[in-house]
């Protein structure tokens, strides 16, 4: 089995400092995709590259305290993709791709960030931008390659997505526009969404993120933001999955995933 996780952090200093480590001892996966590094390589350098005998790869914002992701593995990657060619979000550390590429197979585990627009318009109007540019870098991709693309999506693609649809359906992350974008994703483009592959009607199990306001986690009114997007033939190996929220290292959730890909 490989076992694969993806974790939001919303600071890399301060996720460690509530006992991330000692969970991933515990898991022992083969790789974790981070996001929401808020670091940068001198802040990373001698303090984070490693965690629990995982390597870490990363994709640092240029501006400070902003964005990031890495992947951190067990495995070595053949080749490290930073960046997806895009003039004005690689600057926003937003994209590590790791490869494992054999004579036989061609393979890819991707960390991603999508852009937040809950800030305003002008963030709403970027994430569009993101998504215009994106989906045909990952058709392509899917073109090439078998790869796992893990992360938080910022978008709650359906009505069991989150706890209060009714009262988000005008607010950044459930809007039309971007559950349009997941859809076609999902069924033009042929991604799976792995999670809803083996729990197609979850609800509140499914959540990954939490607002920090009105007591949202305790109540458990969520979102699933956090994804694991997969070509059909990578997908169609995922055996288990587990939502751990035993301990809060932010205010997102991991979520891991077996998959068998002996075959």
């Amino acid at each position: 089995m490989f076992k694969l996780s993806s974790l939001n952090l919303n600071g890399i200093r301060s996720a460690t400092s509530k006992g991330l480590e000692p969970w991933l001892a515990q898991l022992q996966p083969d790789c974790i995709c981070v996001q929401e590094v808020k670091a940068q390589a001198d802040d990373v350098a001698g303090k984070f590259e490693n965690l629990a005998d995982l390597n870490g790869y990363f994709h640092f914002a240029e501006k400070k305290g902003y964005s990031g992701v890495g992947v951190y593995t067990r495995h070595a990657p053949s080749d490290v993709v930073v960046g997806y060619g895009s003039g004005e979000f690689d600057a926003e550390g937003r994209y590590v791709e790791l490869r494992f590429d054999t004579p036989a197979r061609k393979r890819s585990i991707i960390s991603a960030y999508f852009p937040s627009g809950s800030s305003g318009e002008e963030r709403q109007l970027a994430k569009y931008r993101f998504l215009a540019e994106f989906y045909p870098h990952l058709t392509a991709l899917k073109g090439q390659r078998e790869f796992v693309l893990c992360g938080d999506i910022n978008i709650a693609h359906q009505e069991i997505d989150l706890k209060n649809f009714k009262g988000n359906k005008k607010n950044s992350g459930f809007l039309p526009e971007e559950r349009a974008w997941m859809t076609q994703l999902l069924n033009e483009a042929g991604l799976v969404d792995v999670y809803r592959q083996l729990e197609p009607t979850a609800t509140d199990a499914a959540y990954t993120w939490w607002s920090n306001r009105g007591q949202a986690y305790a109540k458990n009114v969520g979102w699933r933001l956090d994804y694991h997007l997969a070509t059909p033939l990578l997908a169609a190996g995922a055996r288990q999955h587990a939502i751990y929220k035993d301990v809060k290292f932010s205010d997102h959730a991991p979520i891991t995933i077996d998959y068998d890909w002996a075959a």
